[in-house]
């Protein structure tokens, strides 16, 4: 499915307000989809008037429709607030020894670790050889020291609406990155930035856009679209029900 210098501080971190979105229901998603693929046959035609629509649709929804190759915009809720370099923060906390506030400019000075696999979305469409490049979200989750009874992690998103969550152990692969950049270059507000997760072996809703928060728990807590039908484990051609090749 496709959505953030100072130095490290352990002060408690107090959150902005952010505006509530509105959600957008699975069945209009799988509506929308049906509908576009009834239009397949009428080719390039069709890929302009939806790239036209696309453009100007606040909610996203029509960048479910299948094109080839290529991402796809989508947010499940009516508009995102931009975040920049200034005003981006990112938090770690939960069960973790050192609650932790990072600045985009502080990401940025840590190890970087570079991926290039292919995309899958839960809806068909697949973008090759794609480069991400970021921060392992093994390290940050290391520098705040997870604590013991500490069996997942959650993530929340400045849409005000968007959720996702992982296993300990998966989010510790060395193929989950909290991610700066995408095909080389910072990761735009459409994509998803400037910060977003990126779960390479997973489905692509796991890859949570507009990224603003990291909290370590005791249990998983099911994200936005686990709440609407999808599976919680989301692998690459072994979950939802799909047969799709492995990305990595």
């Amino acid at each position: 499915m496709s959505p953030p210098a100072s130095t490290w501080s352990n002060r408690a971190v107090k959150r902005t307000e952010r505006p509530e979105g509105t959600p957008v229901g699975r069945r209009v998603v799988l509506g929308l989809l049906g509908l576009g693929a009834a239009g397949v046959a009428a080719g390039p035609y069709l890929q302009r008037a939806q790239d036209a629509v696309t453009a100007s649709d606040p909610t996203g929804v029509t960048g479910l429709l299948p094109g080839g190759g290529v991402f796809r915009y989508y947010s499940v809720a009516s508009s995102v607030p931009t975040r920049t370099a200034e005003t981006y923060t990112l938090t770690v906390d939960g069960l973790v020894e050192r609650p932790t506030s990072h600045r985009l400019a502080d990401l940025q000075a840590m190890p970087q670790q570079r991926l290039v696999r292919d995309v899958q979305c839960v809806t068909g469409w697949r973008v090759p050889d794609t480069p991400f490049e970021g921060v392992s979200l093994a390290h940050l989750l290391d520098a705040a020291g997870v604590r013991p009874g500490a069996r997942a992690v959650s993530f929340s998103c400045f849409d005000g609406t968007y959720t996702e969550s992982l296993t300990l152990e998966q989010a510790r692969r060395d193929d989950v990155l909290v991610a700066l950049k995408l095909q080389d270059a910072p990761i735009t507000h459409a994509h998803g930035g400037p910060v977003r997760l990126y779960v390479a072996p997973m489905y692509f809703y796991k890859s949570a856009k507009w990224l603003s928060g990291i909290t370590v728990t005791d249990a998983v807590r099911p994200g936005y679209w686990e709440g609407n039908g999808y599976d919680v484990d989301a692998w690459v051609g072994r979950s939802n029900g799909r047969d799709d090749a492995p990305t990595s």
